[in-house]
């Protein structure tokens, strides 16, 4: 049976399940946030979207084909018929009624169930009433003191600054760009950056400006000693633990 790969190194960083315990279980699955919330993971990470109805609905690309088969645009579709996908299993079939695309409230559910941080990333483009309106479903859950919001939309984050000024939020990047120490420390954001681009010198001057450093998909023992031996924070990952 397929089991999670252990660091057994005594400085590793925060671990955060990709997508759920996606190498595990179907990504972003109910099934995959619970493989995470029982084992030793500090957070769940996952991907939200709003639908054609304004509901909010987790799944990580903007249309349905990969995970489930049947083709739909998520935000051009209603909550109820994307609710009714049966997601695919990792062996690439479909059947198991326990894989359908999760709601927010379903995520932040099994999160504080098992006392895991929810590493929420805000996919695409949301309209400030959009991300109000997910905060609101976070607070009434008890739970917005539980959450790092993350996306690569930095209109998104200087909303959520606006609206939650001492809030965890870590901006998404696959490059470093000159701007972008001086707009993280512009904004109070923390940094979820490609594992490939980073370097140790880079990592020592982000904490010299107090910016914590997650990095992405980091799924091997040797990138996860690498990334380690440059001092990050966090590591997001589909298979270790």
């Amino acid at each position: 049976m397929k089991d999670t790969i252990r660091l057994t190194q005594e400085n590793k960083p925060l671990m955060i399940a990709h997508r759920g315990m996606s190498g595990l279980e179907m990504e972003n699955s109910a099934s995959a946030f619970v493989a995470a919330g029982q084992r030793s993971h500090f957070g769940i990470e996952t991907d939200v979207h709003r639908t054609a109805d304004g509901q909010f609905i987790i799944i990580h690309d903007d249309n349905t084909k990969r995970v489930a088969g049947d083709e739909m645009i998520v935000e051009q579709t209603s909550f109820r018929t994307l609710r009714s996908l049966r997601l695919l299993d990792t062996d690439g079939q479909q059947g198991r009624g326990d894989l359908i695309l999760p709601s927010l409230r379903e995520y932040i559910g099994i999160c504080k169930k098992y006392g895991k941080v929810a590493v929420l990333e805000l996919k695409n483009h949301f309209a400030p009433e959009d991300i109000d309106k997910i905060i609101d479903i976070i607070r009434q859950a008890e739970y917005l003191d539980q959450v790092i919001f993350i996306s690569f939309d930095l209109p998104n984050m200087i909303c959520i600054r606006e609206r939650l000024p001492q809030q965890q939020a870590q901006f998404l990047i696959s490059s470093v760009p000159d701007w972008l120490l001086d707009t993280l420390q512009k904004y109070h954001l923390d940094l979820d950056i490609k594992h490939t681009v980073l370097t140790r010198e880079y990592v020592e001057a982000l904490h010299a400006a107090g910016i914590k450093v997650n990095t992405w998909t980091v799924n091997t023992p040797e990138d996860a000693q690498r990334v380690i031996d440059m001092g990050v924070d966090f590591i997001t990952t589909n298979i270790l633990e």
